[in-house]
């Protein structure tokens, strides 16, 4: 598998990752190189994430269930206000 630089790498400065932060990272990379692959082909940047979304929250849905997603989903306004999904912060 070649990839090119993600963008989803992790911030620099973290410690060692955990079994469980290290197949997130895993699995990123996979999910970026694909969506690198889709931008190649002339997809656009937004009806990727659409789909991705899409995606993600059916596969949570089927693994744990309506009122747990939406648990989930309710805690990332939040999250996303704080900055969690910015790939542009810097950490200090």
């Amino acid at each position: 598998m070649t990839t090119t630089k993600s963008m989803f790498s992790p911030a620099s400065g973290l410690g060692p990752f955990d079994r469980e932060q290290s197949e997130r990272q895993l699995a990123l990379e996979y999910l970026a190189e694909a969506w690198n692959h889709a931008e190649d082909d002339g997809l656009e940047s937004a009806a990727l994430a659409h789909a991705s979304l899409f995606a993600a929250l059916a596969t949570f849905v089927k693994l744990h269930g309506d009122e747990a997603t939406a648990d989930l989903i309710a805690m990332l306004p939040d999250r996303i206000r704080s900055g969690e999904y910015n790939l542009d912060r810097v950490l200090q």
